[in-house]
């Protein structure tokens, strides 16, 4: 795991708060010839580049990089100055493991985080607009907060750190935090994104036309 030297982490009481991006990017592309998400081109460079960008342009100071498939590659090919690579060696069990791995290196870095805002690699739709809008949702270390589109929840996601212990627990398989927000439901703040994104997934052959 790479991690930022020559940091240190000021006491809560005189500084901003920490909303840190968590970027999961450890998809192996199943339904896409095994093609790893990350690697995937749009606008001329690694799309894992793009989600990057996106979340520095709304904001995040601090952003952690989950990578999985073919995690070497995406090293080599891809521009990710000033992250956290987080290494999933569990990738393939599902986007759970790669949401815990996530919080954990939050839980362990020096600037202090007090809330991830959960991204995903294959959304090029939801941009900086839309990602700020959630980020600014942060109220509280027990903040809950999701984007919504058209009534429905969405990603990103905003978990304060004092839910990240009850998300790990319950992150498994595919569902990532799915079971702890159905749980919480009532807890979660909905910021509506609707007319700023659009939050289809890079998940088949025909969505591949989403990319430029």
């Amino acid at each position: 795991m790479t991690t930022p030297e020559d940091l240190t982490s000021p006491s809560a009481s005189d500084r901003s708060p920490v909303v840190a991006g968590l970027l999961l990017a450890a998809g192996g592309g199943r339904r896409l010839g095994g093609r790893p998400k990350a690697l995937l081109v749009h606008r001329g460079r690694p799309l894992v580049e793009h989600a990057v960008g996106v979340l520095r342009a709304a904001g995040c100071e601090v952003v952690h990089v989950v990578l999985g498939a073919s995690a070497d590659v995406v090293r080599e090919r891809a521009e990710l100055p000033g992250c956290v690579l987080v290494e999933n060696p569990e990738w393939a069990a599902g986007m759970g493991s790669s949401l815990r791995a996530g919080l954990a290196s939050l839980a362990a870095d020096p600037r202090g985080v007090d809330a991830a805002l959960v991204f995903l690699v294959d959304q090029p739709g939801i941009g900086a607009e839309a990602v700020a809008r959630v980020r600014a949702a942060y109220g509280s270390r027990d903040s809950l907060a999701a984007a919504s589109y058209d009534g429905r929840r969405g990603h990103p996601v905003l978990f304060g750190a004092g839910r990240w212990a009850g998300i790990a627990e319950t992150a498994v398989g595919d569902r990532g935090a799915r079971d702890y927000l159905a749980a919480h439901r009532d807890a979660i703040t909905p910021v509506d994104c609707s007319d700023v994104a659009d939050p289809y997934d890079i998940d088949t052959e025909a969505d591949l036309s989403h990319l430029e």
